[in-house]
């Protein structure tokens, strides 16, 4: 399968399925002499493990991250960095009545299609549970950028169609929804309540912010950084929609209203997001991803199997009522390993 590695000067391949022995990454790049310790790591895993915050799903990963190689002393040493995460807590068992028949909004049908077999436990390499790798990755990649001074940080500005009104940075990691408008996040927990008691899923935004990034990172044509982001943040299933700065917004906008003025100190405001021309001008980067609602719901839905035969199927397993806020670290994660990256990209021009 290709399609598992991802950057150029930091390279990260990830491996490893659902209900497999376990899932991975090899990160290829990182330079030697970052402190680098499991435990530095595995604070980025503990927010995204199964079993955390109100919309979770009820399966107990403890999601402990081994380091493999490319670490001595606590040091990196320049080589290659193997990762490693074992599944502890998979029920395969749950799947078996899938085994001949596709899920809607799953990729059952499309891998078939593509490889002429796939694992019905769980989606297989199309498991969320993929995502456990990346935030690892991440989590390196986000230590590189703290020693630029540049933080990555991530919040739920909607959820099940509940929007905050305020934009508190205190409060995010206050609630398990890690929502920076503590009376949304109360409205929020009030609606996934609900529509669990439903048996129905529940989609919502993700903003994602970078603080300190230096001007000049990205590629002018072909690798514009505004690009880049969104492909990555497009690479986690859950995720339909990208927009940085005004995003969308911006087609209702006027010229003079979506341009940043230029003062001598700094721009006016950040309708582009931080990224102009494909490159970071020294601004915040702003970027908010739509995530759908997650599949798999334990009412009926109308699908065929292998045969083409319709059936009626009542998906079973332990799934998320919403892939928020587990989803956070991972848009952390995708958004750190674009802006390392890069930067090791601009130094070897400058």
């Amino acid at each position: 399968m290709a399609g598992n590695t991802f950057g150029r000067t930091l390279r990260v391949t990830t491996w490893g399925e659902s209900h497999g022995t376990a899932v991975g990454a090899t990160i290829d790049g990182c330079p030697p002499g970052l402190k680098l310790t499991p435990e530095m790591i595995q604070l980025d895993m503990d927010r995204r493990r199964p079993g955390t915050g109100g919309a979770a799903s009820p399966r107990k990963e403890p999601d402990r991250v081994e380091i493999l190689s490319g670490i001595f002393q606590d040091t990196t040493t320049g080589t290659p960095i193997s990762l490693i995460i074992y599944n502890k807590d998979a029920h395969s068992k749950s799947y078996d009545n899938l085994r001949e028949i596709f899920r809607p909004g799953h990729g059952d049908f499309t891998y078939l299609k593509k490889y002429g077999i796939r694992d019905h436990r769980g989606g297989g390499r199309a498991s969320a549970r993929e995502t456990a790798a990346r935030v690892a990755a991440g989590a390196v990649a986000r230590h590189l950028l703290l020693q630029e001074n540049i933080k990555v940080q991530a919040c739920t500005v909607a959820l099940g169609g509940i929007k905050i009104t305020r934009h508190n940075i205190d409060e995010i990691n206050r609630n398990r929804l890690f929502c920076p408008d503590n009376e949304a996040a109360a409205l929020m927990e009030e609606r996934i309540k609900k529509v669990r008691e439903e048996r129905d899923t529940l989609g919502g935004v993700v903003e994602v912010k970078a603080y300190g990034c230096p001007a000049g990172l990205g590629e002018p044509v072909f690798d514009k950084l505004d690009a880049e982001l969104a492909g990555a943040l497009m690479s986690i299933g859950a995720v339909k929609g990208v927009e940085i700065g005004s995003g969308f917004a911006a087609a209702a906008m006027k010229g003079s209203q979506n341009n940043d003025a230029i003062l001598p100190t700094g721009f006016a405001s950040n309708s582009s997001g931080g990224i102009l021309a494909g490159i970071s001008n020294g601004d915040d980067i702003v970027v908010r991803v739509a995530v759908k609602p997650i599949p798999s719901i334990a009412r009926e839905q109308q699908t065929v199997n292998l045969a083409n035969e319709p059936v009626t199927i009542k998906v079973g397993g332990r799934h998320d009522i919403s892939a928020i806020p587990r989803i956070i670290p991972v848009c952390e994660a995708m958004v750190c390993l674009v802006l390392a990256d890069h930067l090791f990209r601009q130094r070897t021009i400058q």
